[in-house]
């Protein structure tokens, strides 16, 4: 929840926001493992926050946890008024779609990541943070943000089968019936913006916007521009 507190700021209490972290964040157990991490325990924290929270919801999510958001929103357990996505890792609908070079240019960071962590190098996470945010990003971090990057990084390496594992395909997709935005940063990953593209043009009557000079770390480096848009959306829907 931390994360997004720059964003709220910009919101100055126009919404109600509730926050949670997902599996093996924040105080939220672990609860996949190498051989079972399907993306449904994750919309199975989200969906029993949504419960709680007592009706239904603007659910947003950045990363990966806007893949989770999507995931909630095709299971369709829980009350969405609107949906937001910001940069989902939403690779396999590169793959379903043909578009193997930006699906391998995930895989060879993800599969470079995995196995520096499991070879000892305790900063493996940095070649996924720069990865996103280009090289010299984690290196930028304050100490406490590198120091829990390392410290949740099991968790963040099952985040990565969880999503290889979510088939995203044109026809799911199409089955998305929440009001939906689709946002990515203009200077990311270009593997990156195109998966967020390709989501935006098969979820039904998506709106899809860019941040200009924003790579995937926007709800931090540009808090009052994607504050604007999800409020926008928000309001439409």
């Amino acid at each position: 929840g931390a994360a997004w507190r720059p964003v709220m700021a910009h919101w100055q209490n126009q919404f109600r926001c509730v926050t949670t972290s997902l599996l093996g964040y924040g105080g939220t157990a672990e609860r996949r493992t190498e051989a079972d991490a399907d993306i449904a325990h994750e919309c199975e924290i989200i969906e029993s926050v949504i419960r709680r929270a007592g009706g239904p919801v603007h659910l947003v999510g950045h990363s990966f946890g806007g893949l989770t958001a999507l995931a909630v929103a095709l299971r369709g357990r829980v009350p969405l008024l609107s949906l937001t996505i910001a940069e989902a890792p939403a690779m396999t609908i590169l793959r379903e779609t043909g578009e193997r070079g930006y699906y391998d240019a995930f895989r060879r960071m993800s599969d470079a990541y995995s196995a520096a962590f499991r070879d000892g190098n305790e900063n493996a996470i940095e070649r996924m943070i720069d990865f996103y945010g280009g090289a010299g990003t984690f290196a930028s971090w304050p100490q406490r943000v590198r120091d829990y990057a390392i410290e949740t990084t099991p968790s963040n390496l099952l985040d990565w089968i969880s999503a290889y594992g979510f088939r995203l395909t044109p026809a799911v997709l199409a089955r998305v019936a929440t009001p939906t935005l689709v946002v990515w940063g203009e200077a990311s990953h270009p593997a990156v913006r195109r998966a967020n593209e390709l989501l935006g043009r098969h979820i039904p009557n998506a709106v899809r916007a860019s941040i200009a000079g924003a790579s995937h770390f926007m709800i931090a480096t540009h808090p009052h521009q994607f504050s604007g848009l999800a409020a926008r959306h928000v309001a439409q829907a």
